[in-house]
C-alpha cells in the first residue's frame, strides 16, 4: 500500500540502536465520503468506517469509493482514519460493547483469527464475492471479505552500487551491512508479513535467520510510510514493502529506479478484507457497502490508489502494473497457525532483537 508521505523523527521502543522515523497522514474532512474527525456525525444511515491511514487518506481508494457510494445510494459515508490495520482491529476490539462505527476494512489473513476470537466481526457473505477467486477466499465463515492482496517483496535502489541480493538468504550477506530497512511485527502489517515470510521460509530456524539478518539492518520503523520515506531519501537502498511498489514509482513519476527483488523460494502474500462489526446500527447499509467494494467501480480504483492486486477477477490492471512483478510462488501460513503462534513470535523476536 503507497501511501504519501510525512515523516517526522522519533524515537523507537527497541534497545538496539537504530535511526527511526514516523508518519501520519491528514486525514481530516468533513465533507461525505472522506476521513472524518472522531466527532463525526452517528446519525442513523450514515454509515460510519473504519479504515487504516493509507485507504482513508485522499490519495487513497477510501474517499472515492465512499463518494461514489454516496452518490448511487444516496446514503451519507463518514470515513475514519484509525491508524495502521492492526490499530484499526484494536479500536473495533476496545469498542466492541458499544461500537461506533458499522464496519472496519483491513483486516488482512494475519490479524483474521484475532478478528475472531475477539468476536467483533458478524458473517456476511456477499453474492459479489462469487467473482473473486477461491484461492482469495481467506475466511470461510465470511465474517471478512476479501477485497485486494499482493506480495511482500525488498525494493531496491538501482542507484546503489551494491549487487542485488537473490534470496533471503543473502540479505545477511555481510556486503549488505546497514542497508535495509524493515517495520516492527508488533505494530506494522508489513512487519508481520516479513516475520511469517521467514517462518514460512525457515520453519522452527526463523529466529537463526534474524539473528543473522541483524547487521543488515540500518532500522525497524513503527510503519510502512515512515520506513518507506526513509528509503525514497536515500538513507538505505533496500526496503520492506510490496512487489506493486515499483509501479508506483513508475505511474507517478515516471521513474523505473526502484526494483522489487523477487526470490524464487517465494514471497509471503497479503490478502486484505472488510467486515461489518457485531452491533453495527446500520446493517443494511453496511452490507450493501461490502457487495459495493467489490464492484467493477471500486475494484479499479484499487490499483492507482492502494497499489495492491483488486480480488475481483478479470479487473483491467493499469500499464505500470507491468513494473509489478509475480512471484514464482506464494508462500502463506495456515491460520490456525497464526492464531497459535503470533503472540508467542512476537516475543521470541522481540528477545531475539533486542540482545
Amino acid at each position: 500500500m503507497i501511501k504519501k508521505l510525512f515523516v517526522l523523527t522519533v524515537i523507537l521502543l527497541l534497545p538496539f540502536t537504530f535511526a527511526a522515523a514516523t508518519g501520519t497522514a491528514d486525514s481530516s474532512s468533513d465533507s461525505a465520503g472522506t476521513a472524518s474527525s472522531e466527532t463525526a456525525a452517528e446519525s442513523a444511515g450514515e454509515l460510519r468506517i473504519y479504515a487504516y491511514d493509507s485507504f482513508a487518506s485522499e490519495w487513497g481508494p477510501g474517499p472515492a469509493a465512499a463518494e461514489m457510494f454516496t452518490r448511487k445510494y444516496g446514503i451519507k459515508v463518514s470515513l475514519i482514519s484509525a491508524g495502521d490495520s492492526g490499530q484499526v482491529l484494536q479500536r473495533a476490539i476496545l469498542e466492541k460493547n458499544a461500537p461506533k462505527a458499522d464496519i472496519i476494512i483491513g483486516i488482512d489473513d494475519n490479524l483474521l483469527q484475532r478478528a475472531l476470537k475477539e468476536s467483533v466481526l458478524q458473517s456476511y457473505r456477499s453474492p459479489a464475492v462469487d467473482n473473486v477467486p477461491e484461492a482469495l477466499h481467506f475466511d470461510k465463515t465470511y465474517h471478512v471479505t476479501p477485497y485486494d492482496y499482493g506480495y511482500f517483496a525488498f525494493i531496491f535502489d538501482t542507484a546503489s552500487s551494491l549487487p542485488k541480493p537473490r534470496s533471503l538468504i543473502e540479505l545477511t550477506d555481510p556486503i549488505y551491512k546497514k542497508s535495509i530497512i524493515v517495520m516492527d511485527p508488533r505494530t506494522s502489517s508489513p512487519g508481520i508479513g516479513l516475520l511469517h515470510w521467514t517462518v514460512s521460509r525457515f520453519g522452527n530456524d526463523y529466529l537463526d535467520y534474524w539473528e543473522k539478518l541483524k547487521p543488515s539492518l540500518l532500522t525497524v520503523t513503527d510503519g510502512w510510510s515512515n520506513g518507506y520515506g526513509l528509503f525514497t531519501a536515500g538513507e538505505a537502498p533496500m526496503v520492506l514493502s510490496y512487489t506493486t511498489s515499483p509501479a508506483y514509482h513508475m505511474e507517478y513519476e515516471n521513474s523505473d529506479r526502484y526494483e522489487a527483488l523477487i526470490f524464487e523460494e517465494g514471497h509471503y502474500m497479503q490478502i486484505e478484507g472488510a467486515g461489518i462489526l457485531q452491533g453495527a446500527q446500520n446493517l443494511e447499509e453496511a452490507r450493501l457497502f461490502i457487495d459495493f467494494l467489490l464492484s467493477s467501480s471500486v475494484q479499479e480504483l484499487i490499483p492507482l490508489t492502494n497499489w495492491m492486486y483488486p480480488a475481483a477477477a478479470e479487473t483491467k490492471l493499469p500499464e505500470s502494473f507491468t513494473y509489478a512483478p509475480e512471484p514464482p510462488s506464494a508462500l502463506s501460513l495456515h491460520p490456525d497457525d497464526v492464531a497459535r503462534n503470533l503472540d508467542i513470535r512476537l516475543k521470541a523476536w522481540t528477545e531475539t532483537m533486542s540482545r
